[in-house]
């Protein structure tokens, strides 16, 4: 029973760790079609910036707050001055998001230094809890609740909101939207700032389990490539589904065969895409 309680527990905190990392990509990849490899440079930078915010501010929550509000700002600067212009070249685009990378990358060694930083969760979350008499890291429940948390705020945010009916509509039909008075590309551009503002959330949270180093951000893009390419590009259910997938596999795989723990990803692309090439909710709308 232990042995189970264990890998629920640590398999679906990981497989939350994998959504609020892929989130923001599946969204922006899913309704703007921007396959932006910088996300996982979003993402490094919103470690760092949840570490510093939380250090300076003596809040946790702030810090991670702090930390989505900063990203998403960038986000914004970013599509509006190098995303936008290249709109209709996807090979641009992807170019583009790829030298990135390295640009933030470096900029991040020259403001942190290219040493690691480890942050401790707060007081409140740094016990143990107990289930079933099995005792597991407060933090790690924390995970499960936040990514549970931010797939249900997405979800209606995309499914029951205004905001969410014209981000889809302008997705599939944007001259239609355009004709009657919206502004298309506004919209994109907050699509782009909320995707890379997930992002930035999820590095503030995932800093303390993982910390903030330069390269964290191309250790995690693949992560987050892999479960758009599981889950199915375009379905934001499918990234939350595709996490959890991989969750259980690579704790399972880590536990048991740790061997394969590095390769288990990648096996698991291999399968969902040999058996459904779409993936497991391909070819749904983002609304899914």
């Amino acid at each position: 029973m232990s042995i189970l309680i264990q890998i629920i527990i640590y398999g679906l905190s990981l497989g939350m760790l994998y959504f609020l990392l892929s989130s923001g990509f599946s969204l922006i990849f899913g309704l703007m079609g921007v396959l932006n490899f910088a996300h996982g440079s979003m993402f490094m930078w919103g470690c760092y910036l949840g570490y510093i915010l939380s250090l300076s501010t003596g809040s946790f929550l702030f810090g991670i707050i702090g930390a989505a509000v900063c990203i998403g700002v960038m986000g914004l600067v970013m599509e509006k001055w190098l995303i936008q212009p290249l709109r209709g070249n996807q090979l641009r685009q992807i170019l583009l998001t790829f030298g990135l990378i390295y640009v933030l990358e470096e900029l991040a060694k020259v403001i942190f230094g290219t040493r690691a930083y480890m942050q401790f969760p707060p007081e409140w979350l740094s016990g143990s809890a107990h289930i079933f008499s099995e005792t597991v890291p407060q933090y790690r429940l924390f995970m499960i609740f936040a990514g549970v948390i931010v797939f249900l705020l997405m979800t209606l945010l995309l499914k029951k909101t205004k905001l969410g009916m014209i981000i889809r509509a302008g997705t599939d039909k944007p001259r239609m939207v355009q004709a009657i008075g919206i502004n298309v590309a506004r919209i994109f551009s907050i699509t782009f700032a909320l995707g890379c503002a997930l992002a930035g959330l999820g590095g503030a949270i995932a800093t303390p389990f993982l910390g903030a180093y330069p390269t964290i951000d191309m250790e995690q893009v693949f992560n987050a490539i892999a479960v758009v390419i599981i889950g199915g590009v375009g379905s934001f259910t499918g990234a939350f589904y595709a996490s959890v997938i991989l969750g259980f596999i690579s704790y399972i795989t880590s536990y048991f065969v740790p061997e394969l723990s590095m390769a288990s990803t990648l096996l698991a692309m291999l399968v969902v895409v040999m058996i459904r090439p779409n993936g497991l909710f391909g070819g749904k709308t983002s609304e899914n």
